[in-house]
């Protein structure tokens, strides 16, 4: 098989200690593919290498990340899929798959490596799933980077780089978990509903306006509107509306030397009393002992 000067692969060490983490590198490189090229390159070792016909089992989860070109993924269990740039490939611990770019086109590959319970823990919690290996993200400089970003950092061979590629590596997947979610939702009418009702909630913290209110003003029926939201964002949009309050209280404590009255009052708490205990009920901690923690300063301890 054809290898390419510009092809970047590398196997790194782990130790007991960088599993501590709980998600640990094992490979990173990059991977030009011009048309009419063999694919894969032979430089892989024998855990690694696959042929286009019969695929592989990999026993770690990888990212890889197409820039450039086309080609086919599948999976034990996702079925043959066109490849585009600007996708990701999730590849599973313990799953066959197989991927390969056009032979008439080529294509450009960026992959890291990774295992660990973090990773785990993803999937057991059904956020990560066998059945959706493929993300259409889209091209990002900045994904590019991150790539680059760990290779670099994996050749200047420097005590203690594996927490710090295993951090890029969570980076890159909550960006794919995060920009797939919000390109699937682009032409989404509902979506501009949503956003613009969580845009009230962020103007309008220091005002009584009710989730019946905010449903009225973005045009839709508080039933429908409660549903919604609950899926999109994750609450209820009564619950939302109080963590926006309990940011917006931590806000102003912290950065501000307004009065925890005229704070109650900013935030369109009736009293103080009613604004500390709201406070109170969810930090664990009064909204004085709260400010005063964090500027460092002593006060008497609660009872």
């Amino acid at each position: 098989m054809t290898e390419h000067s510009g092809d970047i692969l590398h196997y790194l060490p782990r130790s007991s200690r960088d599993e501590l983490w709980g998600v640990v590198c094992t490979t990173a490189g990059h991977q030009h593919v011009p048309p009419g090229t063999d694919y894969p390159v032979s430089r892989h070792p024998a855990g690694y290498h696959f042929s286009k016909g019969k695929g592989r089992v990999l026993d770690e989860f990888q990212l890889v990340y197409i820039t450039a070109g086309r080609g086919r993924f599948e999976s034990a269990s996702c079925p043959p899929t066109v490849v585009e740039a600007g996708s990701m490939l999730l590849l599973f611990p313990h799953e066959w798959h197989a991927y390969s770019p056009d032979p008439e086109v080529g294509w450009d590959e960026w992959w890291v490596g990774f295992y660990g319970p973090n990773i785990e823990r993803l999937v057991e919690n059904g956020l990560l799933s066998r059945r959706q290996p493929l993300f259409r993200v889209g091209r990002s400089s900045g994904i590019e980077r991150c790539y680059r970003e760990i290779i670099e950092t994996v050749e200047e061979e420097r005590m203690g780089f594996q927490p710090l590629i295993s951090g890029i590596v969570l980076h890159i997947l909550g960006w794919v978990l995060f920009r797939h979610a919000n390109l699937l939702r682009t032409d989404d009418p509902l979506v501009g509903k949503i956003n613009r009702a969580r845009a009230l909630m962020h103007a309008g913290f220091g005002h009584a306006h009710s989730p019946e209110r905010i449903a009225r003003e973005v045009g839709m029926g508080y039933t429908w509107f409660r549903r919604t939201f609950r899926a999109y964002v994750g609450m209820a949009p009564a619950q939302y509306q109080q963590t926006v309050r309990l940011n917006k209280a931590r806000e102003l404590l912290t950065t501000t030397t307004r009065s925890i009255s005229e704070i109650a009052y900013a935030l369109g708490f009736e009293s103080v009393s009613a604004f500390s205990l709201f406070f109170r009920n969810r930090e664990q901690i009064s909204p004085s002992h709260y400010r005063a923690r964090y500027r460092g300063e002593a006060l008497r301890p609660e009872r």
